[in-house]
């Protein structure tokens, strides 16, 4: 799925290198994906932009998810930082492409989706946190689970987030110092940053409920 007309021409075009026998079909939206899969449910994969018109494609990837489980989905996003990229993983997608792939990237990355494989772009750890870096916009209300947090790391990131440091978290938790330090590398980690300000302007750009 894919808003962009001139996009999905280009998508189309590569989709076919997969398999002489491949057949892709359009949407360019998620309410048109759905009326196609509503019709006919015997397709090998479903490749969901994030950036979608009307609903957006974390709304798409939930609906895919609980109606059609036997499909796999792949997201290709410009919005490639590490939080999207762990979000959608976490919500059940089977594989995130960025949309600066090659076309040999796009296939190499799609034979693996289709293998049964999970995959994920091997740099997704953002080194700077400035304004080049694209992040979908979020209404709110994201789980430290949906970033790809544990339970106990988004403990950790919301007495980050009170100002406390590693000592009071470990008393606070009832955990060792250096189980802390583990815990907080963990988020680091995750979210892309090394460093708890980092970790705390990714936190409110998303909008993670801590």
């Amino acid at each position: 799925m894919e808003d962009h007309g001139l996009v999905r021409e280009g998508l189309v075009r590569v989709l076919c290198q997969l398999d002489a026998n491949v057949s892709v079909v359009e949407a360019g939206s998620g309410d048109q994906a759905l009326q196609v899969l509503e019709k006919d449910e015997e397709f090998d994969l479903v490749l969901l932009d994030l950036a979608l018109p009307g609903m957006d494609g974390f709304a798409c990837l939930e609906i895919f998810r609980n109606q059609y489980p036997s499909i796999p989905v792949a997201i290709l996003s410009a919005f490639d930082d590490p939080l999207t990229v762990n979000r959608v993983l976490a919500n059940g997608a089977l594989g995130f492409i960025p949309k600066a792939y090659s076309g040999d990237g796009l296939i190499k990355a799609i034979r693996k989706v289709l293998a049964g494989h999970i995959f994920r772009p091997d740099d997704t750890v953002a080194t700077l946190l400035g304004d080049e870096i694209p992040v979908l916009p979020s209404n709110g209300g994201v789980t430290p689970e949906e970033c790809g947090l544990t339970e106990r790391q988004g403990q950790v990131l919301g007495l980050m987030a009170k100002g406390k440091s590693n000592r009071d978290i470990a008393q606070q938790l009832g955990l060792s110092e250096g189980t802390v330090k583990i815990h907080v590398t963990g988020v680091f980690k995750a979210l892309g940053v090394s460093s708890r300000t980092q970790a705390m302007v990714m936190a409110s750009r998303y909008g993670i409920k801590l």
